[in-house]
Parts: C-alpha cells; sequence; structure tokens
C-alpha cells in the first residue's frame, strides 16, 4: 500500500496527516529526493491500523519498546486496550524493572473511571510513584483523539477515540515528540490533586 495513500485512506486530518505527510514528502514528492534504503526504513516502521485487535496489539508493543516514559492519552481508560491482562503486565514489568520509570495518564472524560471497576487504576494505586493518572484540562485541545506514546519516539495514534482506524510507528520521533509536547501542556495545565487521588473516592 502507497504510504502517500495512509492520510486518505484513514482520514487523518490535521495533526498525523501532517505529520506523516511531512516524514513521507521525500518519497512523494521526488523518488530521488531521499536514498531508496531510507524510504525503506521508513515503510517498514509505520502500522495501518483499522480493528480492536490491530489497536491493542500495537499498544503492547509500542509500550513494551520504553525505556523510561510512557504517556496516555485516553478518553477513559479504554478497558478494552488497558484493562487486559498483556497491557498490565507490560506496564508491570516496565515500571518494576526500570529505574525512573513513569507511566502518565491524561483522561479527557473521567467518570466512567471512577464509575467502573479497572484495573489499570487499582494498578496505579498501588504503584503510585511511577503511574500517575491525571483528568485532562478542559482547554485541551484534542479530546477526541487517542494515542500513546513510548520515550519519545514511538507512537499508536487514533484521530479518534470512538474508532479503531489509526497508525502506529514504532520509530518516528518527529510524530512521537510533536505529540509528546501537546501532551506535556496539557499535563502541565492539569492539576495533579484532580486526577487518580479523585477517582479513589469515586
Amino acid at each position: 500500500m502507497p504510504l502517500v495513500a495512509i492520510s486518505g485512506e484513514l482520514d487523518l486530518k490535521n495533526g498525523w496527516a501532517q505529520l506523516a505527510n511531512a516524514r513521507y514528502a521525500p518519497e512523494s514528492v521526488s523518488s530521488g529526493a531521499a536514498p531508496p534504503a531510507a524510504r525503506q526504513s521508513a515503510a517498514e516502521t509505520l502500522t495501518v491500523l483499522t480493528t480492536l485487535a490491530e489497536v491493542r496489539s500495537a499498544v503492547n508493543e509500542i509500550a513494551a519498546t520504553a525505556q523510561r516514559l510512557i504517556s496516555i492519552y485516553t478518553p477513559d481508560l479504554e478497558p478494552d486496550l488497558y484493562d487486559q491482562s498483556p497491557f498490565l503486565e507490560v506496564i508491570k514489568h516496565f515500571v518494576l524493572t526500570r529505574s525512573f520509570s513513569k507511566v502518565r495518564v491524561l483522561l479527557a472524560e473521567p467518570t466512567r473511571v471512577m464509575r467502573d471497576s479497572n484495573r489499570f487504576v487499582a494498578m496505579g494505586r498501588r504503584l503510585s510513584s511511577c503511574i500517575d493518572i491525571r483528568y485532562a484540562a478542559e482547554q485541551s485541545q484534542q479530546r477526541a483523539s487517542a494515542y500513546l506514546i513510548a520515550d519519545d519516539r514511538a507512537i499508536v495514534y487514533r484521530l479518534r477515540a470512538d474508532s479503531w482506524d489509526g497508525v502506529a510507528d514504532i520509530n518516528n520521533t518527529q510524530a512521537a515528540r510533536a505529540y509528546l509536547q501537546e501532551f506535556d501542556q496539557v499535563w502541565n495545565a492539569s492539576a495533579a490533586e484532580h486526577g487518580l487521588r479523585a477517582a479513589r473516592r469515586g
């Protein structure tokens, strides 16, 4: 499948489409603008996602590559992704075996998490020094999207959290850093006292 068709196929407007097009522009604009090896490497790391099984596999794979930081933006800690035993094992291994590891979660719509039992939240309570969960500030501009970033290098991104359509790239520092910067802005604007401790009272 041609890489230049990805943004059209998934209708990934705005953020991801611009980043993906920028990264792969040399291939689409001029075949001589980038070495064949570089184009092949880019093609090998980008994956188009369309089903729950594909997204779940990508989330587990990307999270498992993290060395120090996992950042998750999600409406409600989607149980189909983040309350699954394989993912929880990845997180447990990450925080218990890596020094100074950190998992940060921003919840765009936390009311469901407060109502439902979620094993990820339970783990966060037990490992609160490594797992930090906050409610996204109201002014967040990315509330419809959902993504997971490993360090500043790998990303699973869905333009809409209510759809499984998205992309995953295990080696895209440009996209990962761009979304990590947005995540950090919302994270810093989201008060810690409105996070996990509030969920405990729910």
